[in-house]
């Protein structure tokens, strides 16, 4: 696709647009505004267990379009990494005042790519797909292990702490809205954490945490690849072809009966002219595109 819009730009040259791809550094603030923006918008559709926190910014391509209209716009086509948090998705805190779990609590990991487009200043998303999914890194034994969601003995375990809550709260009762989590241990009792509230039916999963929306309006843009690995093919530069040099032209030959000795000799003049033979023939460089400073900062683990 990006190929094809370089092809076009350069044939179309009389038309009044014409698409560039910048690659800003992952850590720019452009960068994290994009992410900051993508961030939220993700945990708005995210209604079900814990708020995300951004981690990384590992990609970012700017689609810049040149155009003669003064309110030209930007497709922002970035990948980012989140991390869950502990404020619940109806909690008020903002996500930068949540704590993200940490990792022996088990910790959410999230792998995000997002299309966002920038019109007249204002970023909004137009598309997104995540996998969730446990991280496996620096397990250590006897640590924590998440449940499924599911688990009956986790939710028996859960109805019975209701029903003891009821009995021992007076004019007030409380009714399950979900179960955020459950994890055992070793050596101890099932700790599952679980969020309460009145008038709601809890949303059931068969894993053991509560997934970020998996896609997003993805007809609403074509820059969504089926898999988080790029698809471009680096273009080569065309051989550079040096034109031989072209053969020098003949010296005059004198008639064969001048060649007597004893005839009279005839001088032609020669013009010599000094030329700096280069050591080695070099072909000019390509042009070398800026080097794009990514993946970007880790900010927790």
């Amino acid at each position: 696709q990006e190929k094809s819009d370089q092809y076009l730009c350069l044939l179309l040259t009389w038309s009044d647009t014409c698409p560039n791809i910048l690659l800003p550094e992952c850590d720019s603030l452009e960068a994290e505004e994009a992410a900051l923006v993508a961030q939220d918008h993700l945990n708005a559709q995210h209604t079900h267990g814990y708020k995300y926190a951004l981690n990384r910014i590992e990609e970012i391509k700017i689609h810049t379009v040149v155009s003669q209209q003064p309110d030209g716009n930007n497709t922002y086509v970035m990948e980012i990494e989140l991390l869950e948090t502990d404020c619940h998705v109806l909690d008020p805190t903002p996500v930068a005042n949540c704590t993200v779990r940490p990792k022996h609590l088990t910790a959410i990991e999230g792998d995000c790519d997002v299309v966002l487009k920038k019109v007249a200043g204002v970023l909004t998303v137009l598309a997104f797909k995540c996998k969730t999914e446990e991280s496996r890194e620096d397990l250590c034994l006897g640590c924590p292990t998440l449940l499924l969601l599911n688990h009956t003995q986790g939710q028996d375990f859960v109805q019975t702490s209701l029903i003891k809550l009821n009995n021992e709260t007076q004019n007030l009762t409380y009714s399950l809205l979900e179960i955020g989590r459950m994890s055992s241990q070793v050596g101890s009792p099932l700790p599952p954490q679980v969020h309460i509230h009145t008038g709601r039916v809890s949303h059931k999963h068969g894993t053991g945490h509560h997934k970020l929306t998996a896609l997003h309006n993805p007809h609403m843009s074509s820059y969504l690849s089926e898999s988080a690995e790029s698809a471009e093919v680096v273009p080569v530069a065309p051989a550079l072809i040096v034109p031989a040099a072209e053969p020098a032209s003949p010296s005059p030959v004198a008639d064969g009966s001048s060649s007597d000795a004893s005839s009279a000799s005839v001088e032609v003049p020669i013009t010599l002219v000094k030329r700096e033979a280069p050591a080695s023939i070099v072909a000019p460089a390509a042009p070398v595109a800026p080097l794009q400073v990514c993946p970007g900062r880790i900010r927790f683990f």
